[in-house]
């Protein structure tokens, strides 16, 4: 265990380490953007999620240069930058879904505006409100203590990435990774995939060797099927793209919508 997991163990409990702490247990994280349409509509999305049976959401801060992004998640940035969605207002939205819900959260966002935001002021406003973890798609695995030494003082997990071109990095990646480890499925950008050939039973098998910690796979994945198989060979699936085209379709009025399709990806992960 490295020195910053001793530190976030300490003390107040971690939300996001609750996601995978049951035996066998198989979890689907959630992705949407944050004012997509509007914060109100965010706020029902999220519970209407958890309602579904999503373990995890991960609540995406718009920022204007997504560069992990495909378009449909891009063009959700612009929606929600438009209508007035800033970092104090994703804060917002999840002190309200707080008022409702224990549902372990995480934000995934750039390092540009946690850095404009402040550190320390952004990890202590996650603290604060549970928001467990944070996954930063352009932090560069050298450069992660950046971010790491103040999310770590305030109990809040940065997410390592591996992705298919880490190949010699897997292992060191993983050993010091905390919270869990966001296994990238596919080569690129964020979307929805028909099909993803990527060996990931191999990285998954390689990150087994040096670590313990749970591992999920997102990028790409949309259909029951693919969530399935994703969750046989990990501890679960993220699926962001086809939350958002759901939201991108019917706008304030998708909630059925996102909790009819969270939950047959939730079943589907739990009966591979």
């Amino acid at each position: 265990m490295t020195d910053r997991a001793i530190i976030q163990k300490k003390g107040v409990e971690n939300t996001v380490d609750r996601v995978f702490s049951t035996s066998n247990h198989k979890a689907f994280i959630g992705f949407l953007t944050a004012g997509d349409p509007g914060a109100d509509s965010t706020v029902e999305f999220i519970l209407e999620m958890e309602r579904a049976g999503a373990d995890l959401v991960e609540i995406g801060i718009p920022f204007s240069d997504p560069t992990a992004e495909g378009p449909v998640i891009q063009d959700a940035n612009i929606r929600a930058l438009r209508a007035g969605m800033t970092t104090d207002g994703v804060f917002d939205i999840v002190r309200r879904v707080r008022e409702q819900s224990e549902l372990p959260l995480a934000f995934m966002t750039y390092l540009n505006p946690i850095f404009h935001y402040g550190y320390e002021k952004f990890f202590s406003k996650c603290e604060e409100l549970g928001v467990g973890a944070v996954i930063i798609p352009d932090l560069p695995y050298e450069e992660r203590e950046e971010a790491q030494a103040p999310a770590a003082a305030h109990n809040v997990h940065v997410i390592s990435m591996i992705a298919p071109t880490s190949q010699e990095r897997i292992q060191s990646i993983a050993r010091e990774a905390d919270g869990f480890i966001y296994v990238v499925s596919s080569m690129g950008v964020t979307g929805v995939r028909s099909e993803i050939k990527t060996d990931l039973d191999s990285i998954v098998k390689s990150i087994r060797q040096v670590t313990d910690i749970p591992c999920a796979i997102g990028f790409g994945i949309s259909t029951p099927e693919q969530a399935k198989k994703m969750a046989a060979i990990s501890d679960g699936a993220i699926v962001g793209s086809a939350i958002v085209k759901i939201i991108a379709a019917s706008g304030a009025q998708a909630g059925p919508e996102i909790y009819e399709y969270v939950r047959s990806m939730k079943n589907a992960v739990e009966s591979f």
